[in-house]
């Protein structure tokens, strides 16, 4: 009886390894850009005032906190200046005097032509991102570019056509994998495809380019085939 012939495994190629390393490699890559960007843009906010301060304590203190002048540790320091004054802004946001400091802010922005606009619309998109839009559900598909396909979008407002009195919805459409542009569609209500996700849900499926979601999704609208 002869012995069978061993069982050769292909060895896979120079092309299909480098692929797989490079699919390995890219979530941690993105990851880190991500990091890194969030990183530098909050201590850049607090280094006018964190590096001269930090060279001062240094200088002061040449045998014992020299190190502090290091841009590495400035940058950290930067960091958790800004965090700090975040997190005090949302303390004082809650309190009387923080509610008062923030309607004379948002008036003294009001006489600026320019930045009045900017900070008016984006106070107003993210208070009705926290609140549901009334008649319809916040996370929706719509038929975008056509019919036969379906676009995630984020009602932002409901509001009516005129003459007819017919509900229509601004649907804010980001695009992938940047959330933070996109397009507005108004679309009637009545051609919105509802669904159950959270903003939350729908950010992570636009970011990930579809790669983290649901098991199912709603498609046809109520009273199609």
């Amino acid at each position: 009886m002869s012995a069978e012939a061993p069982h050769l495994v292909p060895r896979p190629s120079l092309q299909r390894l480098f692929l797989t390393g490079l699919l390995t490699l890219l979530p941690i890559w993105l990851t880190w850009v991500v990091i890194k960007f969030v990183f530098v843009l909050l201590s850049g906010i607090s280094s006018p005032v964190v590096v001269p301060l930090s060279a001062q304590i240094a200088a002061s203190f040449p045998h014992y906190l020299g190190w502090v002048k290091v841009e590495w540790m400035q940058n950290v320091f930067g960091l958790l200046a800004t965090l700090l004054v975040i997190l005090s802004v949302g303390v004082l946001s809650r309190r009387v005097i923080g509610q008062r400091l923030l309607r004379w802010f948002g008036a003294v922005i009001k006489r600026i032509p320019l930045a009045s606009i900017i900070y008016e619309s984006a106070k107003k998109l993210l208070d009705m991102l926290q609140t549901e839009p009334g008649t319809t559900q916040r996370v929706v598909l719509i038929d975008f570019p056509h019919r036969d396909m379906k676009a995630v979008g984020l009602v932002t407002r409901v509001i009516r056509e005129q003459g007819t009195g017919r509900e229509l919805a601004a649907v804010y459409v980001p695009t992938t994998p940047n959330p933070t542009s996109g397009y507005l569609e108004i679309v009637p209500v009545e051609l919105l495809t509802p669904t159950d996700w959270t903003v939350d849900q729908a950010m992570s499926f636009i970011i990930s380019g579809g790669a983290v979601a649901p098991e199912t999704v709603p498609f046809t609208r109520a009273g199609e085939r």
